[in-house]
């Protein structure tokens, strides 16, 4: 079946007992057994739920992976996959990462015992050379956050597997639409279902998805162990954003190129970042490996934080607030809110500067958006 079908239909079958075309909430915490050792299927919902069990089977079919899990935030889909490191295990990460997975992997695992390198992202030879006898994990976003930066999974894919080491690939900003990192290469896929799987800014989710049933095994393990896992309501609610996810992701690159190629233009602005920019340094890579640029596109404004302070305070349509993918368009500075985290050393050595402005393209019109930002940069 084709994406949009399987984002309808996948895992999210009638229900057998009544015929509900929508996958019912079933909002228990325990289930009824037949007796001592005989559950029908589900015995505790931190360790099954019908409601999850259809989003788990909807995920691993977007990404054309074999097994889907759920988790209560894209945090905690990060630390899940990290549950399979020991202490003295050596984890080779993109330069550009959220600035929440940079805090979990310095100020939780490092401390544990787990060591980070951070080579470029956009460097698979570097990647490659990075790698020890005790590298256990490769973590890479692509594109990156905040700076739209493309890495080569084919060709990092290539040097993992040759040396015996998992792949682990955050694929939020893409989503499964736009690109599926396992058929790539990637060993685990990572998303925050908070951003474009859910879409509309009303729920906080994470999700897992592989082909290996031995990762799969001790993952899931891990998810019953340490229970956090998403409610039933919240799963519902992302299995109904899934169902629209083809038309918003087009409606959101739509918008996100219109407003790249304005930016791009703008005497007001420094520098444009977008893969969909023929002049963007992995644009040609994009167009191979993904079948679209996203909704994500990040700018540096002449006139440093002063000038970046006058365009959030006069923007109209795009409000100021953390997270993306969501309908409505938001604008970000990475520098205090999303990459806080990292000290003011690290972001200016992976080029997070303070005149840096994300922005998540939301689905509106984009001539209201293009006219929202010509008027907060006028005079600018």
């Amino acid at each position: 079946m084709k994406f949009e079908t399987l984002a309808i239909h996948a895992g999210q079958e009638p229900d057998a007992a009544t015929g509900a075309v929508t996958t019912p909430v079933y909002q228990t915490s325990t289930f009824q057994q037949d007796g001592i050792g005989k559950p029908r299927g589900y015995e505790y919902s931190r360790t099954g739920n019908p409601t999850r069990a259809a989003l788990e089977t909807a995920l691993a079919a977007l990404e054309n992976g074999r097994h889907g899990l759920a988790f209560a935030s894209g945090v905690a889909a990060t630390t899940a996959v990290l549950s399979l490191l020991r202490p003295g295990d050596h984890v080779v990460a993109g330069d550009d990462v959220y600035g929440g997975t940079y805090r979990l992997f310095e100020r939780v695992y490092r401390p544990l015992g787990v060591a980070f390198d951070y080579p470029p992202a956009t460097d698979a030879d570097a990647i490659a050379a990075a790698l020890r006898p005790e590298t256990r994990l490769v973590w890479i976003e692509t594109p990156t956050n905040p700076l739209l930066r493309i890495a080569d999974l084919q060709r990092i894919a290539d040097a993992t597997r040759a040396r015996g080491v998992r792949l682990a690939v955050d694929n939020t900003f893409a989503s499964p639409f736009l690109q599926r990192p396992l058929e790539l290469g990637a060993d685990i896929v990572v998303h925050s279902a908070t951003k474009y799987l859910g879409g509309h800014s009303d729920l906080i989710g994470g999700a897992v998805i592989v082909n290996d049933d031995e990762i799969h095994r001790r993952i899931r393990f891990y998810q019953n162990a340490a229970g956090a896992v998403p409610g039933p309501w919240d799963c519902w609610l992302t299995l109904r954003g899934i169902k629209t996810l083809a038309v918003r992701m087009r409606a959101h690159e739509r918008n996100a190129r219109a407003v790249a190629e304005f930016l791009a233009a703008h005497p007001a602005v420094e520098r444009a970042h977008y893969p969909g920019l023929p002049g963007h340094p992995q644009h040609e890579l994009a167009r191979r490996q993904m079948s679209g640029f996203g909704g994500m596109v990040s700018f540096e404004l002449r006139g440093g934080f002063a000038a970046v302070e006058r365009f959030v305070a006069r923007v109209r349509l795009f409000i100021l607030a953390e997270s993306l993918g969501g309908v409505e368009s938001l604008v970000c500075y990475p520098p205090r809110m999303t990459h806080a985290a990292l000290p003011p050393s690290e972001r200016r050595r992976r080029g997070i500067g303070d005149n840096l402005v994300r922005l998540s393209v939301g689905i509106e019109d984009p001539e209201d958006l293009l006219e929202d930002l010509r008027q907060a940069l006028a005079d600018a």
